[in-house]
């Protein structure tokens, strides 16, 4: 019985058959069929799309407490007597919209609107317990939310207009306006510049009084002094929550093997991913005998049930109480506990739940045990204390809890004056990401010297356990603190420590590395710490080595956006040109858009889940289905038999025949009733292999084997060969650029309905290309096929999906409802091309560069997709903005036994221009010039011709370039860096500048084309729809911006129909940044028609209002509806004779960032980013703003932390948010600048330009300058001036090209005596 929870418009609820196994996302969705949020795209509380507000009374505090929680990990039973709101409780359109909502919708900070509820709920949450937060709980609230789209900026920038003080325009908190400075200064320009996307007098006044009050039956729940256990029985296990103490001993005694359930963040994932079974859970939730901070004079006890959200709270209060000698242990807790998961995890994990689970990547255990914590057990049998040391962290059995036992409390000495204590990590990214290596470490000395007395070294993540280095310590005891020593640790460290070349996770180098220099991090500590107490007796570091000892500060982005004012002369309705909000944001920010999987349930609908394949390359020997069918609720399992029509359509096969050519290769697919039964019906489907010989994976193999999808592409100007006789000097070199994952919120996701009647078929997904899937599935069966896009989705097409769908519900007859998990998205659809490039670049010594010869190979996995062409942009694109008068490009896309890859932003732009700044990098530096010197000596500068002979004026090229240079000032900090480098050894700084030459536009000129319908209603009001995509990138909100100009009408008028087949036919895919331009130029033509009918009526009744000259026109029997039409850009590209005009116009922009390498462990700090893009006209700035600025984060995150990991036998190891880092809001720039730089262009609707893409690039000059700052600390180690930084440049790739002792130090293996854990397949 779980009486009354009161969620989502204080609705109370009573569920009387709750079941363990369902979770709170599950149930909020399913069963009480809520416009919710999430799917089953993280499912491990790693995104906080799913983020509700859970709110709890302490009847011992007479308090409540308000707290995110990740709704996927929430079991339903855990919320007795609990209030939960949703999105949906905290304002809705239907009532009122609450300010979190309405200023994230204003402020621009939504764009799919797939992660907006998780924000919303952050910040609301946050505002429920800190009504005037300060900009630095803002950003940390926001850190267990993933998004994809708005670079976050926006997201803050909502957040932030809640903070008492000025948030807006400050330059590190001097309160002086950047347009005031003089290096900011914008005279000499005719246009006025605006810097205000919003208008803060247009939001409603928060007042924190106004918000639901707990409800007061919970409340006498609570206080209810008759409490009894809670039993809830589901199908398959039993959840029991004891009421006391003893009440939960006997409950131990009796079901020892039970987890206990406190924030479900460990059994949770556990039984989500590693398929774990539990008949019975406990759960002493609300126990006040574990939940308690106590203090004494020696140390202090916190109980096992606290959250660590909670043990962050009583440890700050304890710092500042004490001494800080007494509190090395508490301030190193702190330091970790800091960037741990995310806000919502850290307040439904507890303390006990790691110290119990033991696991070996834990953050917190290493620093207990070096600080000599101690758990307090307790049993049936009684009480008695363990250590939480080296022995019981390494799982020895001597060492373990006995089976009946639990933990109540830890407890937590001081430590004392010649102590000290130290917490360190490295992850992928900053915040919410395991550990790659961390540490807990501790010396104390005896008193009044630097004689080690203990010392204690645990790390985590380097072993299945957590592991001490306790011999090495035993070694150490009775040594001096000194140089000598510091290097007999290291060795001895390394020694003890073993990592095996093929252990799981890999990084096997770079975590040894880590294990020493993290060692050698707490040394310097320890020796700073030993000066402050003698300064006399114990000299202090090096001063260059000061900053080793920092961690990189998490700062609150600010900025300021930049951009061409709207004519004052323009009439006020006419929102051209204005920052208009999404049109769906109020919509985002409520939870009200709908998604796929929000659709409500059909009658009698199925669920479909995959079976894919487990090898590379494989023939199918047998499929055995027979068990999979027997299980209740399955209704069909369909293989390549079961196909009408062609199973191959256009290259691309719909289910496995035969063999298998990759893993994840879709091999048949379950249908059932529920999607439970679908997916555990998969796992019974049995199919035996038979390897086949060559398994390809990588680029390198595909060159060995000649395995090709299409023939060369090449294009040519000059001599090449002639020209490398004659120049100064020439490099070679080659450039690895991985690939990257699309990431979507919301992942493939199709809901196909067929129709009894007409042989009709409506499906609702997310695509791009509308009419690719219909065609698709006429191939197969000449149906009639009706096709709504239902709202936004991103980037690649499911070529894949859309037949299989058909298929089961053409067999079936009833509607299939098809969701893919984030793991078997990832697994199956792949994504970015992994690219090698080759050059060969002949120049003068003065940094011209005469020749280049350039190959570029790229991984198209097993079949054609979208290879060929992503290769054509490549070698069309491979020049950038620079003029070399004897260039040779060619491109193979190569075939592999891996995934398809596809489509993906900025379509092989964004790798193949990283080898063109490589290239020009390497140059410079044989030079001994800057990058940006050699960039400007061979950049474009007049109106010339590429090298496919297309014509084109290169001079806002130089406009954003020269901007870019003097606004971000930047020679004035290259100096400032250099001089920072001086002084710092283990921080360098670097910056870097790149320009930009991006083309839109597809070289076919009918993929260009578009087509829309208007119609004008009797009322006045106006329907629009058109063939374009919305994927959160703001075209239907251009698109009412043109209609709203095109027909004189404010944009309330306009309503815009969702994308259907049915109202628009054959329309292109909404790619390569044309969908403002081909769609607006299809709605203004319709318009222009519509106006030109209307137009003898308004000129006898020139004073008439919209509503009279429609309804005249419909009294003369004119039509107020048409088609709108545009051909489209005339693009072409001859490839035998290498030349065209390719693209109908090109985008310029200058992307300058400046970054801080910490060389000891590989982070690194983006400190700041200005980017000049030029947009010509902006039709909408604050859609353009937050194009560029999320396609920057995006690209950002390509070149720097996302990985994706395969295994040498073509396994994808990266299957979700807690193995694949895109980034996160503290990876953003601490000052992020954005101009929209106005130039001309015609041939566009309203002289724009389309910037979906170009921004995805400029996230380039991230990774130039790490390359800077890593050449830097080579330089002055006395290492080679020229080497070659592939992306990403993860942390692993940064530590280890910053050469030194520490990696000169640890032991490397012949790799030819081992198989690694993964491999890189460019």
């Amino acid at each position: 019985y779980l009486p009354k929870i009161p969620s989502l418009f204080t609705m109370q609820v009573t569920e009387k058959k709750a079941d363990p196994e369902v979770n709170l996302l599950f149930y909020l969705r399913k069963v009480r069929i809520l416009s919710f949020y999430c799917n089953r795209s993280g499912l491990d509380g790693s995104c906080g799309a799913c983020t509700v507000m859970v709110s709890r009374y302490n009847p011992k505090t007479k308090t409540i407490h308000h707290f995110p929680a990740t709704a996927c990990l929430v079991p339903i039973c855990s919320l007795y007597g609990a209030a939960v709101t949703t999105v949906e409780g905290v304002g809705s359109i239907k009532t009122r919209i609450h300010p979190v909502q309405e200023r994230l919708a204003k402020c621009h900070g939504t764009q799919c609107g797939f992660c907006s509820p998780g924000m919303v709920m952050s910040i609301y949450t946050l505002l429920r317990n800190h009504p005037e937060p300060t900009p630095d709980q803002i950003t940390e609230a926001l850190g267990g939310n993933l998004c994809r789209c708005t670079g976050y900026r926006p997201i803050v920038e909502s957040g932030k207009t809640f903070c008492a003080e000025s948030t807006v325009c400050q330059m590190k908190g001097s309160g002086k306006c950047c347009l005031d400075s003089e290096e900011k200064s914008f005279a000499n320009r005719q246009e006025k510049i605006c810097t205000k996307l919003y208008n803060e007098d247009e939001f409603q006044p928060f007042d924190p009084s106004q918000e639901p009050i707990f409800p007061p039956e919970l409340i006498r729940m609570a206080e209810d002094p008759n409490k009894r256990r809670l039993t809830f029985q589901g199908q398959r296990t039993t959840w029991i929550a004891p009421v006391t103490l003893s009440d939960l001993l006997e409950l131990r005694a009796n079901f020892p093997k039970a987890p206990l359930v406190m924030g479900n963040t460990a059994v949770g994932p556990s039984i989500k991913f590693k398929n774990e079974f539990h008949p019975v859970f406990l759960s002493p939730l609300g126990l006040p005998e574990l939940h308690f901070v106590n203090t004494t004079d020696t140390g202090v006890t916190i109980g096992a049930g606290y959250s660590l959200a909670q043990l962050n709270e009583a440890l700050r209060l304890i710092v500042s109480e004490q001494p800080k000698e007494k509190t090395q242990t508490c301030r190193a807790l702190l330091k970790h506990l800091r960037t741990l998961a995310g806000a919502q995890i850290r307040n439904m994990a507890t303390l006990g739940g790691p110290v119990v689970s033991r696991p070996n990547y834990s953050d917190l255990n290493p620093i207990l045990a070096a600080g000599n914590a101690t758990i307090n057990l307790i049993s049936k049998d009684g009480q008695r204390q363990i250590p939480l040391n080296g022995p019981f962290l390494e799982r020895s059995p001597e060492a373990n809890l006995k089976s009946e036992e639990i933990v109540l409390s830890v407890s937590i000495p001081y430590s004392t004056q010649w102590h000290y204590v130290s917490g360190l990590r490295l992850a992928q990214r900053q915040e919410n990401a395991f550990a790659i290596v961390n540490a807990g470490m501790s010396v104390k000395f005896e008193d009044g010297t630097n004689v080690i007395k203990e010392l204690q070294m645990f790390y985590g993540s380097v072993g299945p356990t957590v592991v001490s280095a306790s011999q090495s310590c035993k070694q150490l005891i009775g040594r001096r603190w000194d140089d000598q020593m510091l290097s007999d640790a290291c060795r001895w460290v390394l020694d003890e420590i073993y990592i095996p070349p093929a252990a799981e996770g890999g990084m096997v180098e770079y975590k040894r590395t880590l294990i020493i220099s993290l060692l050698f991090k707490f040394y310097l500590k320890v020796r700073q710490g030993l000066n402050k107490m003698d300064p006399q007796k114990f000299p202090d570091i090096p001063e260059k080595f000061m900053s080793a000892l920092e961690d990189f500060p998490i700062e609150t982005p600010q900025g300021l956006q930049m951009f061409q004012c709207v004519d004052p002369y323009q009439p006020p309705q006419d929102p051209v040109g204005h920052p208009v909000m999404h049109q769906s944001a109020i919509k985002h920010a409520t939870g009200q858009a709908v998604f796929i999987d929000d659709m409500p349930p059909i009658d009698q609908e199925l669920f479909l889940a995959v079976v894919t394949s487990t090898r590379a390359h494989a023939k199918i020997i047998s499929i055995d289905i027979s068990e999979a069918l027997a299980l209740p609720g399955v209704v069909d399992v369909i293989t390549a038999e079961d196909v009408p029509g062609d199973n191959n359509h256009e290259g691309e096969i719909l289910y496995a025949q035969n063999e298998v050519i990759c893993v994840g290769q879709i091999v048949c697919t379950v249908a059932a009733d529920t999607y439970v039964h679908a997916k555990e019906a998969a796992k019974k489907v049995k199919i035996a292999y038979e390897d086949i010989e060559p398994k390809i994976i990588t680029i390198e193999q595909a060159i060995e084997h000649n395995s090709f999808l299409s023939a060369e592409k090449k294009i040519e100007q000059g001599n090449v060969e002639q020209a490398f006789k004659y120049v100064d000097q020439i490099i070679e070199g080659e450039v690895h650029v991985e690939g990257q994952e699309h990431f979507y919120m919301e992942t493939q996701s199709i809901l196909a309905i067929p129709k009894t009647e007409d042989k009709e078929m409506v499906l609702h997904l997310g695509t791009q290309f509308p009419t690719h899937p219909q065609m698709a599935i006429t191939a197969i069966i000449f149906f009639l096929i009706l096709m709504p896009h239902k709202l936004p989705k991103c980037f690649p097409f499911p070529h894949f999906c859309v037949p299989t769908i058909f298929i089961t519900s053409h067999r079936t007859g009833r509607p299939i409802r098809f969701i893919l998990e984030r793991g078997d998205d990832m697994l199956i659809t792949a994504g970015r091309h992994p690219l090698l490039g080759k050059y060969k670049i002949g120049f003068m010594n003065n940094g011209m560069i005469k020749a280049a010869d350039v190959e570029y190979y790229i991984n198209g996995g097993c079949t054609p997709d979208e290879s060929e062409m992503v290769l054509e942009f490549i070698v069309l694109k491979s020049e950038n903005a620079y003029y070399i008068p004897n260039f040779r490009c060619r491109g193979r896309a190569c075939k592999t036994n891996l995934p398809s890859n596809t489509a993906f932003r900025g379509f092989g732009f964004p790798q193949a221009t990283v080898v063109v700044e490589a290239y020009i990098t390497a140059v410079a530096s044989q030079c001994n010039l800057l990058p940006e010197e050699v960039k400007e000596i061979n950049m474009y500068k007049r109106i010339s011709k590429t090298a496919y002979k297309e014509t084109f004026n290169p001079e806002p090229l130089r406009r954003c370039w020269k901007e870019c240079l003097e606004k971000s000032s930047f020679y004035a900090r290259k100096l400032a860096a250099e001089e920072f480098n001086k002084k710092n050894y283990w921080k360098k700084r670097g910056l870097a500048v790149v320009p930009m030459k991006f083309t839109i536009g597809i070289p076919i000129a009918y993929y260009n084309q578009a087509a829309a319908l208007v119609h004008i209603y009797l009322d006045g009001s106006v329907l629009v729809t058109h063939g374009g995509c919305e994927l959160g990138q703001g075209l239907h909100t251009k698109m009412i911006q043109v209609a709203s100009r095109e027909l004189n009408i404010p944009q309330s008028y306009i309503h815009l129909s969702e994308t259907s087949t049915i109202t628009v036919p054959n329309a292109v895919f909404t790619a390569g940044s044309m969908g403002t331009d081909v769609n607006g130029k299809a709605v203004q033509n319709a318009c222009q028609i519509l106006m030109a009918r209307l137009h003898p009526i308004i000129r006898r009744n020139p004073k008439g209002k919209w509503e009279d000259w429609v309804a005249k026109a419909f009294e003369d029997s004119i039509s107020l509806s048409t088609t709108g039409y545009y051909k489209g850009y005339q693009t072409n590209m001859d490839w035998e004779k290498e030349e065209g005009n390719a693209y109908p116009y090109f985008v310029y922009g200058a992307s300058c960032s400046e970054v801080e390498v910490d060389c000891l462990t590989g982070a690194h700090k983006l400190l700041r980013t200005d980017i000049f893009m030029d947009a010509a006209f902006s039709i909408n700035p604050a859609v353009d703003i937050g194009q560029i600025e999320g396609a920057f984060i995006q690209g950002m995150g390509l070149y720097t932390i996302e990985e994706l990991k395969y295994s040498p036998e073509g396994v994808l190891y990266s299957r979700g948010p807690s193995d694949y880092k895109i980034p996160t809001v503290t990876e953003i720039p601490e000052e992020f600048y954005v101009t929209l730089v106005r130039s001309r262009n015609p041939i566009a609707i309203y002289s724009s330009k389309g910037l979906g893409e170009a921004g995805m690039f400029m996230g380039s000059s991230v990774l130039l300058a790490i390359y800077d700052a890593v050449a830097a600390a080579r330089r002055e180690r006395g290492l080679t001036k020229t080497f070659t930084l592939s992306s990403p440049a993860t942390p692993e790739v940064i530590r280890m090209t910053c050469v030194d002792q520490f990696t000169d130090m640890i032991p490397r293996d012949d790799p030819s005596t081992f198989t690694p854990w993964s491999i890189h397949v460019s």
